[in-house]
């Protein structure tokens, strides 16, 4: 897709951004430690609409609406969301999927001329990250505040959590006993030398992983467990947690940390993975859980219709999705989980606001770069 051509699909009903700016912001990549994306993304605008209008679930009717999110989500997976909204309220969707540095350099550039209604991310890092740049507006919805834990949302009510998504531990049930196992800090002692496998700290799973352990163990503490984690390292640190996972099923280490929905697709195209999953820290604060979600823009031509988009994505119909498609667990209490999800168990997850992980942030990637953590 030509620039020109992405750049006139964006900018209907708004301003156009001079060329010479909009080439810079299409440059910008991973310009912080907490940038991310879920696997591979597309950076090109794609279209996901419908024209039928079919009342359901209490939603409206709204024949010739757009709404523009900007994405770091996998397209692959946000979008049956997405069609089933617009099959229902005849609302068109348009993507634009990047990591999150990009996309959050391309919104405070573009600024109150952006085409985006909607930042749709994934860590709550990085939702907090957009609205201490002032990228998001607050919004209230009774609607969120219903069907979403104040725990996952912003207390000004600029983002909120849409799936939860569990950071556990994982390992080779023909070298490792269940019993074996018990917390993140544990994998930090000796007795795990050369058979601990992680993915790198420079994503920002890990690094709210390490914020939530500040949190709850203090700086001392926090660290001390990081380096032992390197010392037990069997291999340098892996780009994603479905390679590490791999590495685990081949042998090359025993034990590792990975979210949950990774290991729930790689299940879904090899039901004999020889992987196990285990919950974390069930004794004491609880397995540490993320959120994926979303804020509307604060340059946003349609923040209402956006808001209608983010309560539904709390809905029952759509949360149910979340768990049956895309292998997160439901941000709404009471909404049944997947088949697949139900087989791992019940377990605690850590009561945490999820807001402390973009407020700890710098200290936890300072501390990881301290400690060696790659």
């Amino acid at each position: 897709m030509s620039l020109n051509t992405l750049t006139a699909t964006l900018t209907s009903n708004k301003l156009t951004l001079p060329v010479a700016v909009f080439g810079m912001m299409l440059g910008l990549t991973g310009c912080n430690n907490s940038s991310t994306t879920e696997e591979s993304v597309d950076a090109e605008t794609t279209a996901v609409s419908t024209e039928e209008s079919v009342a359901n679930d209490g939603a409206t009717s709204t024949d010739g609406q757009t709404i523009t999110i900007y994405s770091s989500r996998n397209e692959q997976l946000i979008k049956p969301l997405l069609d089933r909204y617009t099959e229902q309220t005849g609302v068109k969707v348009e993507l634009v999927t990047d990591s999150t540095g990009p996309l959050l350099a391309r919104l405070e550039a573009e600024g109150q001329n952006t085409p985006a209604d909607m930042l749709l991310t994934v860590d709550a890092g990085n939702l907090w990250q957009a609205a201490q740049q002032g990228l998001l507006q607050p919004v209230a919805s009774d609607v969120l505040a219903a069907n979403v834990p104040a725990k996952y949302r912003d207390p000004k009510g600029q983002w909120t959590g849409l799936s939860l998504r569990a950071r556990t531990i994982f390992y080779d049930p023909s070298k490792v006993s269940a019993d074996e196992l018990s917390t993140y800090a544990d994998l930090a002692d000796p007795k795990w030398k050369g058979k601990l496998c992680l993915r790198t700290s420079k994503k920002v799973y890990n690094q709210s992983l390490v914020a939530s352990m500040i949190e709850h163990l203090g700086e001392e503490k926090t660290e001390e467990i990081i380096r032992g984690w390197v010392d037990n390292l069997a291999t340098d640190v892996f780009s994603d947690d479905t390679s590490m996972l791999e590495a685990i099923a081949a042998g090359q280490c025993e034990v590792g940390i990975a979210n949950s929905y990774y290991y729930g697709r790689l299940l879904d195209e090899k039901p004999d993975f020889p992987v196990e999953i285990f919950w974390a820290n069930q004794g004491t604060t609880g397995t540490h859980v993320n959120v994926s979600g979303a804020g509307v823009v604060a340059g946003s031509d349609n923040p209402d219709g956006t808001l209608k988009l983010i309560e539904w994505l709390s809905s029952d119909e759509a949360q149910g999705i979340y768990a049956s498609s895309d292998k997160e667990f439901p941000v709404k209490e009471g909404v049944d989980e997947s088949e697949m999800l139900r087989s791992w168990g019940p377990f605690k997850k850590d009561d945490i606001n999820v807001q402390k992980f973009g407020e700890l942030q710098t200290q936890a990637i300072q501390m990881m770069d301290k400690a060696g953590y790659k």
